[in-house]
């Protein structure tokens, strides 16, 4: 599949400021895809600007400014291709034991209510772990009342457990609770996908869930929509959570200053 991305960022402030240091996570992850053009803009330019790997392999930029401005415009483009995920095969039944260097990063507990859901839904697959995998994504997919949520962190897993109702990242976190319960490590990723999640057309950025099988590498789902992420999703982002994965890190000095933000994304995929 062949995706095109234009994703601006703009943010506007109620009088002249001095922008600190900002950590920019718009570029595509490589793997899985083919990356046939890209684009960086920033305005205003940068003083100092490098492109780097940080430690879960995304490829981020780092940029200082100098002087004063009144807005900071952000903007990434780019088109690439995607491929279909390789066939699993041959895992061990769940649950797996939890540890290694993997697990350091990428595992974590659960609360007792995700826990018993996980075991549940594991007890009906017979412990094969593709079978759980892909129940419990539907099993999101079905129960949950889905959104949109412009700002904020993900939900507690409990709360989104309990509730049934969130966003994309709430869904995100959820799983992965589900999947670490059972010793799975998994990651939340943020990227772009194909399909458009609001009745006008509008585009967000969007999140869903990895797991690392053991022989095939990550494996992502998208509980959001009830499919795996593969061809129809980009990642831009992977990390432990949420937080590892913003788009844009940064601040600004300025005494009594307040900003707005406003941000258009075009997807064209075909």
């Amino acid at each position: 599949m062949r995706f095109s991305v234009r994703h601006s960022t703009l943010y506007c402030y109620s009088a002249p400021v001095r922008l600190g240091a900002h950590v920019l996570r718009l570029h595509p992850r490589k793997t899985g895809v083919t990356i046939l053009r890209e684009h960086l803009r920033i305005e205003p330019a940068p003083a100092s600007q490098a492109l780097s790997s940080d430690r879960y392999g995304n490829r981020v930029t780092e940029v200082t400014f100098a002087g004063a401005t009144e807005r900071l415009l952000i903007e990434s483009f780019f088109e690439l291709e995607t491929a279909p995920a390789a066939p699993v095969v041959g895992l061990p039944p769940l649950p797996w034991r939890a540890g290694g260097d993997m697990w350091a990063d990428f595992g974590g507990e659960a609360g007792p209510k995700v826990r018993d859901f996980a075991s549940e839904l594991l007890a009906n697959a017979g412990g094969d772990a593709l079978v759980f995998l892909d129940a419990l994504n539907q099993k999101l997919f079905a129960r949950t009342q889905r959104r949109i949520r412009d700002a904020g962190y993900a939900q507690d897993p409990e709360e989104t457990l309990t509730r049934a109702n969130g966003a994309c990242r709430d869904l995100a976190a959820l799983f992965m609770a589900c999947a670490r319960s059972l010793g799975l490590p998994a990651r939340f990723v943020s990227g772009y996908q194909a399909q458009a999640e609001t009745p006008d057309g509008k585009r967000h950025l969007h999140a869903w869930p990895e797991v690392f099988l053991p022989g095939a590498g990550w494996r992502g789902y998208d509980p959001m929509h009830g499919c795996l992420a593969s061809q129809g999703h980009v990642a831009l982002c992977a990390g432990p959570d949420q937080r590892a994965t913003m788009p844009v890190e940064g601040g600004f000095f300025g005494e009594g200053v307040s900003s707005t933000l406003t941000f258009e994304l075009e997807i064209a995929a075909s």
